[in-house]
């Protein structure tokens, strides 16, 4: 058996006297920056992760 509409919309409303609507949404901006934090630190890592491509200078050099 999962979990019915009731069981979550009580789940919300226990959240919601425990935190306080303020604290939630000061909760939910610090979780949606990170977010986009981890995000772009693994879209930098795929970039920084190949070694930089020579020029046909310096191929010629080595």
């Amino acid at each position: 058996m999962g979990i019915g509409i009731w069981e979550l919309v009580l789940l919300l409303l226990i959240v919601l006297v425990l935190f306080g609507t303020k604290k939630l949404g000061t909760i939910g901006s610090d979780l949606g920056s990170a977010i986009k934090g981890f995000r772009k630190a693994i879209s930098d890592d795929d970039g920084a992760a190949a070694p930089p491509k020579k020029t046909e200078t310096e191929a010629k050099d080595d």
